[in-house]
């Protein structure tokens, strides 16, 4: 039986209509990340986005399996961004994917999507150490599992794990996160994605709904008969070279 994680996306949002929002109508629908073409034009379509009558969204809200993703995302995202980060994330096995909540969690480039992508390709930037959540524990590990300390035996019993971990930690700029202790691996961190023209065609998912030609009439009657003024706009004379 799948579990509940596993069933869950990745990402959820919430993506609503702006201009009937500034018009006092909500109309949203949930789109699931990773997601297609084909599921972005049906979404939009559902909320009346057609690119004639109604062209802008925004999310209003974010869910998944991922909580400490959800608040490092704004309104106003690219759908295009969000699919590529979703795909990545998709790719990772569960290790990385506690290490990427832990590093987001000690709020490591948290401050955009694009950060976010970055951080997705340099997890061997980072070490995790998983239930590892307080300086004494923290200690206890880099003597007893690791080695790194060597206290004589006959000090274990007198010896101040807690003050020892805090020094570890400070000096070497760890933190606690909800899942474990995030410090740096001494690996460098490059920055692989610069924009929206770093995201593989296959990864790009945003269109507008194919409307039929009826549908098509039908919503630039609907401009005109709300903005009758575009259709009054005087059409320019033609000059004698016209043809």
């Amino acid at each position: 039986m799948i579990g509940l994680e596993q069933e869950q996306p990745i990402l959820e949002a919430y993506v609503t209509n702006l201009g009937k929002y500034n018009e006092g109508e909500l109309a949203s629908t949930l789109l699931k990340f990773p997601t297609t073409k084909e599921e972005v034009q049906a979404a939009l379509k559902r909320i009346g986005i057609d690119n004639i009558r109604y062209e802008e969204i925004f999310i209003a809200n974010y869910d998944g399996r991922l909580p400490e993703l959800n608040a490092c995302l704004g309104e106003y995202e690219s759908i295009d961004e969000l699919n590529h980060l979703a795909c990545l994330l998709s790719e990772l096995d569960r290790s990385d994917m506690e290490k990427f909540e832990a590093v987001i969690d000690c709020g490591e480039h948290t401050s955009s999507v694009a950060d976010l992508i970055n951080l997705v390709e340099n997890l061997d930037a980072y070490e995790f150490y998983p239930g590892v959540g307080d300086d004494e524990t923290l200690c206890r590990v880099y003597v007893e599992d690791m080695d790194a300390i060597d206290i004589p035996d006959h000090l274990l019993d007198y010896f101040n794990y807690e003050a020892y971990g805090r020094d570890v930690r400070i000096n070497e700029d760890g933190g606690f996160s909800h899942g474990g202790y995030v410090v740096g691996s001494g690996s460098q961190f490059v920055e692989h994605y610069h924009g929206r023209e770093d995201i593989p065609a296959e990864h790009k998912v945003f269109a507008y709904p194919q409307l039929s030609i009826r549908e098509q009439m039908a919503a630039y009657k609907e401009v005109i008969d709300r903005f009758p003024q575009a259709a009054e706009r005087p059409r320019p004379e033609q000059g004698h070279t016209d043809r």
